[in-house]
């Protein structure tokens, strides 16, 4: 089992940048591949960002490419997404998830992909 609290949120500017964590229990949690995904006001949730186990491969979303990073500290558990340049359209609850099948060469983009979840932080970008 993995839990997975994700904090970090808030309102900003736009402009403005924010930094998004999730604190992960579990002692596999080093070995798992994880991403981000949010959710805006009335759309479905989307892919933000994914890393694999050792933190040496990511992917984004192009809508995010060159102003969101993702990384990972493995020995505090806990995963982050380093959010610049923030545009209105960024708003919306943003969530983290693990894929928990030990060191995978995939960290996918496809949301059926995770097993586990985050309760998700609230992003608000103002104009």
């Amino acid at each position: 089992q993995v839990q997975l609290v994700e904090s970090g949120g808030g309102l900003v500017q736009a402009g403005g940048s924010l930094r998004l964590s999730c604190a992960a229990s579990g002692r596999s949690f080093s070995t798992y591949s994880m991403g981000w995904f949010r959710r805006a006001p009335g759309k479905e949730r989307e892919f933000v960002a994914a890393l694999n186990w050792s933190g040496g491969s990511t992917s984004y979303a192009d809508s995010v490419k060159g102003r969101f990073t993702i990384s990972r500290d493995s020995a505090k558990n806990t995963a982050y997404l380093q959010m610049n340049t923030l545009k209105p359209e960024d708003t919306g609850v943003y969530y983290c998830a693990v894929k928990s099948r030990a060191y995978s060469s995939s960290f996918p983009a496809e949301e059926r992909r995770y097993d586990y979840w985050g309760q998700g932080t609230q992003v608000t970008v103002s104009s």
